[in-house]
Order: structure tokens, then sequence, then C-alpha cells
């Protein structure tokens, strides 16, 4: 079918599409215009990657929000908005950028992935709307109105309802918008999988199911001294005195193509970067080795730590690493360096097959097992996560052909990865949403906005989900919906009156909030211990603690605390607090942790708020994981080196940075809490939040929030005397110039941005005196420091 049949678009469109070489579309999109994708019918599209996902979207939106123009024609200028829903944060902004594209047509196209409170409202005059399922849902939460005008809304990569942590909420999600929106048109986009039909009849919508591909996509497994294809050919490919991974690696690039390594952790993706950058640097031309320095220039400059240094030396031999223990801006440079195809080999964790636009002339996918931990061992990865894999093989208009590849290190192993991979079907998605944890923050929104007001209509809801479409136990989703009502009631969230329901005000304040019921209620436990430590443990209230805890306020009663002693909480409290609830991802505990951070617990006891385990509990570990995570941040608050906390937390920038935001938004939350609550910790939260944020000390919070200061130069400023914004505002432009040393340009946005009376930096020397040494510190705070109080 060519773009200029195709029905429904508006005047100009198809023109745009064939001045993009778009003429003729792939047999999936012809197939998904046929069934009416461009008229308002829902659709899912179950195709590999790289057959064309992306245009059925954009044909569906750009028709969805035109309107008749009254001479048989379309034209752009309705009043409906186009949603379209990423599941990583990293797609939604490459998927404005691609939509932006349409803003010739004078469509505005908005993005949102951020603020969780925030409703959303300067969305509304957007045409197209690019978001994440979470940040749908929260808008949906805050009474975002323009989701009411919806004509259509786009799930890509929606067999992902599968996943354990973000599928009930992409499920859920959809579920209400089409139960809100009357006539919205549902396109979902998705891998190939093996009940697309399932789907289908969920969102009650046609299907295109295809294994089409625009180029050939060759899969095998290497096995002795060859390849071995899925059709039955072979190709020698020998590995010498090298590894398989490497030998694979030189025959790719003998053929100047780039080569995708999936394995199965962060440190095997380093080790494997670090060792194919012997075969790639050998490779290439004087420019690109002048390229890939200045892409490593960039890569130090992100942060100050061994990860980066060791990343920024593979990339400078054209190799690099890919894992979520980067820093943001770690990935997208190793991203963009590999789209130019100046990084010739990429070693990552699986994450990198999730959508990210990474493509290659070869995958391949060295570690098929990884560790389960409840499995207690390695296990193998599901076929459709190493089809997704194999689906990053080939990009059109590049690459003549994709390959991917497995390895195997015995006959026998070679036909089990055939069997169980090569010729493998993939498995069935299958909702996760019957289990409390999914079911608790959502139960509580539908109740918290209206959208649901008794028992029955909850019910009838859920019944609407994917999981109720394929259980064969209708009445478990009924069970763990009780219990999680049972739950809510308990802790003041909701009230229940016969079969009616309705919110509390803190339970309309926690759904607005987005976080988890459970780490609402724990961090009210622990808001409320700070409260009954203020006033002496004596307000006759019943704890409420489980047999065999130990409130915190029992431990200062029995410490017997002067009366005069600091009651309100620490940070180190408040960030243990927040670590341990469900929305924080904690530290492991490594060889010999246990006995630090127990030795740590006594130590610092009567800053611990909340529930406390007994030792021989099995909640201990737990607590103590979270001491380690809150410890963390501490040395964070503390302004200690970054690079000193990845090496003595085993973590990586990325790692900083997440726990860093994380901690951010559950404080926040904290000290929306205590507001409602009306406990006098807020003050308390309210710093111990800000210092988080900025990643420094209490004298630091007033520099530290001025644009373009962060941690680094807070504490060079305040070293040279600088103290406050005031100072700040009417300082000597030498002085601050030697403090940002001898950057103008920093130091007039600086000025600029603190209302300096002249920030203007003619004619003006930097004060040698304030200038720093590179090798000195001053309060724990080197000059290595990376600025991540910027990064938020």
């Amino acid at each position: 079918m060519r773009v200029a049949d195709v029905p429904g678009l508006p005047t100009g469109v198809a023109e745009y599409f064939e001045g993009e070489g778009i003429e003729e579309l792939y047999p999936p999109q012809g197939e998904a215009v046929e069934k009416g994708v461009t008229e308002g019918a829902n659709l899912v599209a179950s195709v590999p990657t790289a057959s064309g996902k992306t245009l059925v979207a954009q044909l569906a939106m750009l028709s969805a929000i035109a309107e008749d123009d009254g001479d048989g024609g379309f034209e752009f200028g309705g009043d409906g908005t186009a949603l379209y829903i990423v599941p990583l944060r990293a797609l939604a902004g490459e998927k404005a950028a691609e939509f932006e594209a349409f803003e010739r047509f004078g469509l505005s196209v908005g993005v949102s992935t951020g603020n969780y409170e925030s409703d959303g409202s300067r969305l509304s005059d957007n045409d197209i709307v690019v978001a994440t399922s979470e940040k749908v849902d929260s808008l949906v939460r805050n009474g975002a109105g323009w989701i009411d005008d919806l004509s259509c809304v786009v799930a890509d990569e929606v067999h992902l309802v599968d996943d354990d942590h973000r599928g009930p909420t992409l499920e859920v999600t959809l579920a209400k918008l089409r139960q809100r929106v009357s006539d919205l048109q549902v396109v979902a986009l998705s891998a190939t999988i093996g009940n697309a039909d399932e789907l289908a009849d969920w969102l009650d919508a046609e299907l295109v199911d295809s294994d089409w591909r625009p180029i050939d996509l060759r899969t095998g497994v290497h096995y002795g001294e060859a390849l071995h294809y899925d059709d039955g050919t072979q190709a020698e490919l020998s590995v010498g005195s090298g590894s398989q991974t490497a030998a694979v690696v030189a025959d790719t690039l003998k053929d100047e193509g780039s080569t995708l390594v999936f394995v199965n952790s962060r440190r095997n993706a380093e080790a494997s970067a670090r060792r194919l950058s012997d075969v790639t640097g050998g490779t290439l031309s004087p420019d690109e080795r002048e390229r890939l320095a200045d892409v490593a220039e960039e890569i130090r400059g992100v942060s100050d730590t061994e990860t980066s240094d060791d990343l920024a030396d593979a990339v400078a031999k054209g190799a690099a690493f890919h894992h979520a223990g980067l820093a943001r801006e770690h990935r997208e440079l190793v991203e963009e360096a590999f789209r130019d195809r100046l990084v010739k080999v990429v070693s990552a964790t699986p994450t990198l097959a999730a959508g990210v636009n990474t493509p290659s002339r070869r995958v391949v996918v060295r570690d098929w097992q990884r560790y389960d931990g409840t499995a207690g061992g390695m296990q193998p990865l599901d076929v459709l996560e190493v089809h997704q894999m194999f689906g990053r093989a080939g990009r059109p208009g590049l690459d003549p052909y994709g390959e991917a590849v497995l390895l195997a290190n015995s006959h026998d192993e070679l036909e089990e990865l055939f069997d169980r991979y090569v010729y493998a079907d993939p498995e069935p998605v299958r909702s996760k949403l019957a289990a409390e944890p999914a079911l608790r923050t959502h139960v509580l929104a539908a109740i918290a906005t209206g959208f649901t007001t008794t028992e029955d209509n909850l019910h009838e809801f859920l019944g609407e989900t994917l999981y109720a479409t394929q259980t064969d136990d209708p009445g478990r989703l009924k069970s763990v919906t009780r219990d999680v009502l049972v739950y809510l009631d308990r802790n003041g969230f909701v009230e229940r009156d016969g079969g009616a329901l309705r919110a509390t005000a803190t339970g309309h304040l926690v759904s607005q909030l987005y976080v988890d019921p459970m780490s609402a209620a724990t961090i009210i436990d622990g808001l409320r211990d700070a409260a009954r430590a203020a006033s002496g443990g004596a307000d006759g209230t019943d704890s409420g603690e489980p047999e065999g805890f130990q409130p915190a306020s029992e431990m200062r009663a029995e410490n017997d605390l002067p009366e005069d002693a600091s009651v309100d909480p620490s940070p180190l409290g408040l960030y243990h607090l927040v670590s341990r609830t469900p929305d924080m991802y904690e530290l492991y505990l490594r060889s010999g942790d246990r006995e630090q951070y127990t030795e740590l617990a006594y130590e610092r006891e009567d800053e611990l708020l909340g529930s406390t385990p007994r030792e021989e509990a099995a909640e201990f570990e737990d607590w103590l994981s979270a001491l380690k995570t809150a410890k963390l941040m501490e040395d964070w608050a503390s302004e200690l080196d970054e690079d000193r906390i990845a090496e003595r937390y085993d973590v990586g920038p990325g790692d900083i940075r997440g726990k860093v935001e994380t901690a951010e938004w559950l404080l926040n939350a904290a000290e929306r809490l205590a507001g409602e609550l009306d406990v006098a910790a807020a003050t308390a939260v309210r710093e111990a939040r800000k210092r988080v944020e900025y990643g420094v000390r209490e004298e630091l919070l007033d520099l530290a929030g001025v644009r373009d200061v962060g941690r680094k130069r807070a504490r060079r400023l305040f070293n040279a005397g600088v103290e406050t914004r005031a100072d700040l505002r009417n300082a000597d432009k030498s002085l601050v110039l030697g403090a940002v040393r001898g950057r103008e340009a920093t130091a007039e946005r600086i000025l600029e941005n603190v209302g300096h009376p002249d920030p203007g930096m003619d004619g003006v020397d930097a004060d040698a005196d304030a200038t720093p040494d590179p090798d000195s510190g001053s309060a724990g705070a080197s000059e290595n420091q990376a600025n991540l109080g910027d990064f938020s």
C-alpha cells in the first residue's frame, strides 16, 4: 500500500512521509491500515523490532487528532489529544524528538516523566503527549482534565504488562482510560509474543500478528569453529587463542559492522568492554580516534568515579559498556556514539534491549542465564527476552542483514540453545495484577479519585483488566482486593460504610503523592514515633507494633535521654525511614556488612524511627539493608566524594543518582504527610530533603539552591567567604570567577540567577586566592566531587 492511499490522514501528511522516503508501507503497516488504524479502530500490532511499529502509531495519532474539513478531507485543528505511553523515561525524550517533526503542521508535542504530584495542566495545550505509564497514572490521580479530551492512546511495548514491577500500572492505566474516555482509540505495540490474540480480545482490538522484517535476520549458535544458523547452514568463524565473543566482534568489524554483546551482570559488561576494546582499538581511523577522544572526555566530565573513567578508557578505543549503574548522561553518550558508528561494540545488560534505539549488525547473547535470588541460583532467560535482544540486530538503511548469535561451549549446549531459543516461540504474556503490592496503590487511587465508590464498583472495574480476562480463578482477584481494602481501612486511608468506599484526607494525599500506601504507612509510623519521642513517649497511645518489635521511642525511654535532648528526627533517621519503604530499592548486604551495620544501629539507635526488629527476626536483615542505604545518603549529604561513595558501597554513579532521586521524592511525601498529620517533624524533614537533593551540609543549603551552583561550587564559594545568596548577590565578581575556576560563562550565569546587579565578566580577572587547589579539599569536600546536586 502506498502512503498516498492511506485514508483519514490530514492534508500534507502523506506528502511529508513521501519526502522522508516512505512511499510504500511495510506489509504489517499496510495490514494495520486495512484494519482501520487510521479510521479509529483499536489495534494490537505484534511485530518484530524494526518492522515499522512507530509509523503505525504516527498514522493512528495524526488521523485521530484531525477533523473533517467539510470537503471530504481532513485537516488539523480538532480538539482531540493523542497520548503515547512509553515504558522508560529514556524513551520518552527519544519519541518526543521524533514527533516534533509534526510541528510543521502547527501541532505541539509535550513530554512528561517527572513530578508525580503535578496535574500536568501545562500539557493541556499539546496535541501529542509522550509520558511513562506511571506518569499517566499520576496525571489521572491528580485530576488532569485534558485526559477527557484524548482521542487516541498508544501503548508502546505493551507486552511489559507481564512485568512484575511496572506491568500492573500499565494494565490498570489502560483499563482506566478506556472506561473514562468513551470512543477512545487504543493502539498497542508489542514485540512478537505467544498470545497477542488475548491482548487484542482484552482491548476489543483488531490484530496484526506478523514476523515480517524489512531486512533479513539470521539467528544461530556459535560452537567450535563455526556459526550454525537456523536454516541449517554453517559459516566458518575461527576462535583461535581468543574468546568466542572477541572472534565474532572481529569478524563483524571486517565487514564494517557493529556488535551488541549481552551479558548477565554489570561487572561482566565492564570486563567484556575492557577486553573487547583491544579488538576494536586497532581498527579505528585517525578521525575516529579523535572524535572518540572527545566523547571520552565528555564521559569523564559526567562523574568523578572509577566507573566513569573505565567507561571513558573503553570508549576511547571504540568499545563501551551499558548498564543501570551508569548515569543517564553516560548512557546517552554511549548510545549516540554507537548509533554514529564511532563505538563499534557495546557490552550491555538486558536493559538495553527494552526499546532503546540501538540496533547493530550483529547481536551476541553471551550469557543466556542470570542469577535469580528467588530461585537461589542461575536461571535461563525467557525466550521473549532473548528474542528482544535478537531484534536489535540489523539496521534498516544501514545494514544489509542482521545476525543474532548465542554462544555454546559443548555440542549438547549447541542443541539446547537451538531448542530453547532459536526454534522456540516466545512465552505468552500474563498479567501480574493479582498481588497485594500491585493492588494497594491502584485500589486506593480508584477510590481517592472517585473512580469507584463502592466495593461492587471496584470489583466491576477490576473485572475489565487483562488479569480478569486471563484467569481461571476469578475469585483470587476478589480475595486479594478484599485483603487490600482491609489494609487500607486499618491504616486510615479509606473508610468503609457497608459496601460504600471513601478515601480519607490522608488517603487522598497518599494517592496524589504516588507512593505505595505501605510506604506511606511506614513513614506515618516513623513520624508519629518522632512525635511520641518529642512528648516523652507518654501520649498514652497504643503503638500498634507487632509482637517482637521494639519501637524506637521505647529505646529512647530505656536510654533515659535528658529532657533537653534534641527531639527533631535526624537526617540519618529520616533517610533510614524512607529506605525501609517498598518504594526504595535497598542496597544489598555484603560479606561483613551485617556486623558493621548492626554496630552502627546500636551506636545511633536513638536516631532511628519506627519499628526496630530484634536481631534474631527474619526482618532484621532488610532493616539493616535500609540502614546501609541510609548511610549512603548521609555520606552524600555530608559532601563525601562521589568516587569514595561508589567505592564504599560498590555502586555506580547511576545508582547514587537513583537513590538520591528516590529519597528526595519520598522525603517530599514525608514532608507533606507531616503537614497533614500536624506533627512537628516537617521542618526537619524539609532540611533532610534539601540536603540529600543538593548533596551538601546544612551550611550550604542556601547557596546550593542557586541554579548552576550545586555542591562543588557552593563549597568553593563558601570557602572563599561567600556564604549566602545575599553574599553572592553582592559578591566581588573576581572572587566568584576564581571560585568557579575561571569559567566566565559559568560565573555570569550564576550571578544572573542570583540577581547580581552587574553579572558581566568583561575585564574581570579571577581572584587567585579564591581559586581552589585541585589537590586540596575542605570539610571532606574535595575538588573531585561530582556536581550531582544539579542533576535533578
